[in-house]
């Protein structure tokens, strides 16, 4: 819809947005360029820093003890705080250029990381509607203040349960948390009452610090050193027995009801030449995604002491730290109507002859029979938040109110939130055909595609946060509602606290995924193999 069908403070929103789309295209392909993994996106949270100075904004560095998280604050007076974020992790894996074809990223190892959702497109959207109203409120007058925050690792769920257990989200008066679309039935539209679940991620730390004890009374055949005696089994074998007795014992941790999963992921596996010396070190992470908090807690005690019987066995020591505890999603029906007003008013995304000609390459690659509009009806349409919440039911027990997994959760305990979902660039599939996931990668990449999809959520969160400011009942209502599901509010009778400790320090020092510089140059942790 046109700007010129709102009032003057969204219409100077929206044009602001038509008049820079361009260079906010060229931003998102810097971001997408760039493709760093979880608690590595050194550079581009540095240029998200650098922009957001440059816009006026007063910015924290490393916020929360996280070096690649940032808090960003602009005031134009006193007024309500709304708060919003940037994501911009990559998936370790997916690499991917922008072509039709399946064509991992040049000159880095072909399992280095890409942007799947994209969260380079998720971030600038965000980026794209609090700009917007920025200039909406400076023209206009409106007061308020915007609080936007640089949040990493959201594929580990990382740095929100931080910033909220360190109390960056306390002065919020609202937010809105945008994400490309994940479920078809509801790919232009906000979610009702069923939100995301719980994610919980532990790492078991196995250490082999005295081989010499494993057997006193061994047989050393004359030889003074371990190459004769019987070697301890050491930090591998603790973590293969970790990993082989957590999939047996899978089947008794939760009862067989409600959608829930466990992975694993071996950060370290050995510390040991090719050599009869006992491994020293190993480290295994699980995450877990479950409908409940209890059921979470169900887990990781049996994870828990899988991992202390598989320490003794191996004759090592074991630690297990948290990587992060999300809570489950709180639902705003006051948040999401006013969102989906203005959704309603711009409208769904639409795709040109540009971005439906990369879909049929991509059709013809895989040698399927090109389409005239090769994208799914699903995103090119609006579904109001109720019918959307109908779909989920048809697939849930009563019992169940979250389902799968992102840590915008950790907004919702702290400020009325939205979470809203914009439809991405998906192809429509011939029957029982599944796309492979370079596909969606791909497209994420080409401008023609992707940029529907973030110039829309950007307009849409630009009229949500001025409907928010100026008209007097939107933010009343949402906060009313607040205290009501949270009984008082932060630190009400149903309001449940964050699950980590203010004084927790954030997981950034493993080992994780990252692109390294050595002397063969810049590389990925795997390095880039000859073809």
């Amino acid at each position: 819809m046109s700007s010129h069908s709102f009032g003057p403070e969204k219409a100077a929103a929206l044009a602001w947005i038509e008049d820079n789309t361009e260079k906010l295209s060229h931003d998102h392909k810097t971001i997408w360029d760039l493709h760093e993994p979880s608690w590595r996106e050194y550079r581009s949270a540095a240029w998200y820093v650098e922009r957001l100075r440059r816009e006026g904004f007063t910015v924290e560095e490393g916020s929360g003890d996280m070096p690649t998280a940032f808090c960003a604050e602009w005031s134009n007076g006193s007024g309500p705080t709304i708060g919003g974020y940037a994501e911009y992790d990559a998936v370790p894996g997916t690499s991917q250029e922008a072509v039709p074809y399946r064509k991992p990223r040049e000159g880095v190892s072909r399992h280095a990381a890409g942007h799947t959702d994209p969260h380079s497109a998720l971030g600038i959207g965000s980026f794209t509607g609090f700009l917007a109203a920025k200039h909406a409120m400076e023209k206009h007058g409106i007061k308020g203040r915007l609080k936007f925050m640089g949040e990493p690792a959201e594929k580990m769920c990382g740095s929100k349960p931080v910033h909220a257990a360190k109390g960056y989200y306390d002065d919020l008066d609202a937010a809105i948390s945008f994400h490309p679309h994940s479920f078809p039935a509801l790919a232009n539209s906000c979610f009702w009452d069923t939100h995301s679940a719980p994610y919980w991620s532990r790492i078991y730390t196995f250490e082999c610090p005295h081989p010499e004890t494993w057997q006193r009374s061994g047989a050393f055949a004359g030889v003074a050193h371990s190459h004769s005696t019987a070697r301890a089994p050491g930090a591998i074998d603790a973590v293969c027995l970790m990993y082989t007795s957590s999939k047996y014992t899978k089947e008794a941790m939760l009862p067989h009801h409600g959608s829930w999963s466990l992975n694993e992921f071996i950060l370290h596996a050995g510390h040991a030449a090719a050599d009869n010396l006992a491994p020293g070190f190993a480290q295994i992470q699980y995450s877990l995604r479950a409908p409940t908090l209890d059921m979470c807690e169900r887990v990781f005690e049996v994870l828990d002491r899988n991992a202390e019987h598989c320490a003794a066995i191996a004759h090592c020591t074991v630690k297990a730290e948290w990587i992060t505890r999300t809570r489950a999603g709180l639902p705003n029906h006051a948040m999401a109507e006013t969102a989906w007003r203005n959704f309603e008013a711009i409208g769904a995304p639409q795709w040109n002859e540009e971005a439906r000609a990369f879909g049929r390459e991509i059709q013809k690659s895989l040698g399927i029979e090109p389409m005239d509009d090769p994208f799914m009806p699903e995103i090119q349409k609006l579904t109001p938040p109720w019918e959307g919440e109908k779909a989920f039911r048809e697939q849930l027990p009563s019992w169940q109110k979250n389902l799968a997994a992102d840590d915008y959760v950790d907004y919702t305990w702290h400020a009325p939130t939205v979470r809203l979902y914009v439809g991405r660039p998906t192809l429509k599939a011939p029957p029982g055909y599944r796309y492979p996931e370079w596909t969606r990668y791909a497209m994420g990449g080409m401008p023609a595609c992707i940029d529907p999809m973030w110039t829309t959520a950007g307009k849409v969160i630009a009229a949500t946060i001025i409907d928010l400011l100026t008209d007097g009942t939107s933010l009343a209502k949402a906060q009313a509602e607040f205290r009501e599901r949270t009984g008082g509010g932060i630190g009400g009778e149903r309001w449940v606290a964050p699950l980590l400790p203010a004084d927790f320090e954030p997981p950034v020092n493993y080992r994780w995924p990252e692109y390294v510089t050595t002397s063969r140059g810049t590389e990925w942790t795997i390095p880039t193999a000859a073809e």
